[in-house]
């Protein structure tokens, strides 16, 4: 009877927990394969791809009676990366390789039947468990080597089949460990594929996107086809802060768990997703029977952008009030609760009714009164107080088209929205908080103190507009940016005025 033990690890959510694959091969009784612990579907398949890679392999597992524990048994285990632990394990058993030589390595991957390593997802968080586990090192296929070694203090080595995996553990053939790329936070300055100087008037909405960018708030343009919208917020990545590497390994994880990184290392821009209005709630927030992050995850410290706003199902729009005011996504089922990162930048964009030209000059609206009416209602009360910014985007005229490029470029936006994180940054150190955006309740009173001027002029506003508590905090939180931007230590009546004007969906109620 011979036994080994092989460490890999499973996920749970972003998060990685280690698990002790252990292969037990008996001469006694018929022969036979059996696993436990809580193996799914692609895990108990792996049996037919381990026996038939290590048959194409040359190499041949005695008729035995083979029982595999998966450990812990109540944490389930799914995907395909089992694989290559599996065959370590089952060599291991039969003295193939030295059982001392694989011990204390973490693996993963998955296999083809004729041997080849295949990467899977998740093995960044799979990498930083190694490392905690203090393991001697970590075996996965080439094609997640650049993920792995973003993990400093890991030897990481990476494999393209099981035969190269075999001759490393025997001694026959060196495997050098994989280093990362230096970190470089973002784009250069100056180097964007898009730039706000193509963008021909639209100055308000640029000065929102300013605003927006500077204190972490959540944006909506509102405007007839053709006005810019779209091509005004595939801009925002191009002004936002660049990535810090604490920031880019929490993308990078998501993305890693979702496999969606093809090979790539770090990722160092903010990510911008942009899903058609046809999603479900859980291709939005995420889900599944086991669950996986969504777009809104997916867009985890960058911009989720949702054109044509009230054509997303209510139901659907109604799901990301939580993850605006937490910045996660909590996913309950009945096995498993789970938790996503979700602090976005949302920025939306919808017509002004359902033909989309209503105040247009250039063109006569269709729209009655009852169907702009039954247009907007889409859209909830408790989501548009959650949009701090609502912009209108008007038609640009002829005379700016041909204009030449705007003086404003995304690099001098850029400068100033970094001028005014690093206000923020000093204000709130220490607090688990850094933007305006994210300004709530002792902290909002402190640094939003108004004089009897600013509250005379806020309170008119509230009651003319019938404004909510939560739009009350949204124009506080605004004309903050606006004084950061203009380097003003103290709130004043022009920055609660361009505050109040930049919420066009709370003027047009009063009308």
């Amino acid at each position: 009877m011979s036994l080994s033990i092989i460490s890999t690890a499973a996920l749970l959510g972003v998060e990685a927990y280690p698990v002790t694959l252990e292969v037990d091969l008996s001469r006694q009784g018929m022969p036979s394969f059996s696993m436990v612990g809580l193996a799914e579907g692609a895990v108990r398949e792996s049996k037919e791809r381990v026996f038939a890679a290590l048959r194409n392999a040359g190499l041949r597992l005695p008729p035995a009676r083979i029982t595999v524990n998966l450990a812990p048994a109540d944490i389930r285990k799914e995907g395909s990366g089992y694989d290559l632990p599996l065959a370590m394990a089952l060599l291991a058993a039969i003295g193939v390789c030295p059982p001392e030589a694989v011990a204390g390595f973490f693996m993963a991957g998955e296999l083809s039947l004729t041997g080849e390593l295949r990467p899977v997802p998740g093995v960044l968080p799979l990498a930083a468990r190694a490392r905690r586990e203090g393991a001697r090192g970590l075996v996965v296929p080439r094609g997640n080597a650049a993920e792995a070694a973003v993990v400093e203090g890991l030897a990481v080595y990476a494999a393209a089949t099981l035969a190269e995996v075999v001759r490393f553990f025997t001694g026959e053939q060196a495997l050098v460990p994989v280093c990362a790329a230096p970190f470089a936070a973002g784009e250069a300055e100056t180097g964007f594929g898009e730039d706000f100087a193509e963008v021909k008037g639209q100055e308000h909405a640029k000065r929102a996107v300013e605003i927006a960018a500077a204190g972490g708030h959540n944006l909506l343009f509102i405007g007839p086809p053709g006005s810019g919208k779209t091509m005004l917020a595939k801009r925002i990545p191009t002004v936002l802060p660049p990535l810090g590497f604490d920031e880019a390994l929490e993308v990078t994880t998501i993305y890693s768990v979702s496999g969606r990184l093809d090979g790539e290392g770090l990722l160092t821009s903010r990510p911008f997703r942009s899903p058609h209005h046809t999603i479900s709630d859980a291709g939005l927030i995420g889900g599944g029977s086991y669950p996986r992050p969504g777009e809104v995850s997916l867009a985890h410290r960058g911009v989720l952008f949702l054109d044509e706003l009230p054509e997303f199902k209510k139901s659907v729009l109604e799901v990301l009030r939580q993850p605006l005011e937490d910045g996660r996504v909590t996913i309950a089922r009945a096995a498993v609760s789970l938790s996503y990162p979700a602090d976005v930048m949302l920025v939306c964009a919808m017509n002004p009714c359902p033909c989309g030209y209503l105040g247009d000059e250039r063109h006569a609206c269709t729209c009655g009164d009852a169907e702009v009416r039954r247009y907007r209602s889409r859209l909830s009360g408790p989501l548009l107080d959650r949009i701090d910014l609502q912009v209108e985007v008007p038609a640009v005229p002829y005379k700016e088209l041909r204009a030449d490029a705007s003086p404003v470029t995304s690099a001098v936006m850029r400068r100033r929205v970094l001028g005014a994180r690093a206000v923020q940054a000093a204000r709130y150190a220490g607090l688990p908080f850094s933007v305006n955006g994210r300004l709530s309740g002792r902290h909002l009173s402190r640094h939003c103190a108004l004089s009897q001027d600013g509250h005379g002029f806020l309170e008119g506003a509230v009651r003319r507009l019938g404004l909510s508590a939560r739009a009350h905090t949204r124009i506080l939180r605004i004309a903050r940016t606006i004084a950061d931007l203009d380097g003003d230590a103290d709130l004043r009546v022009e920055h609660l005025a361009e505050a109040v004007n930049l919420r066009n969906m709370d003027r047009q109620r009063l009308a």
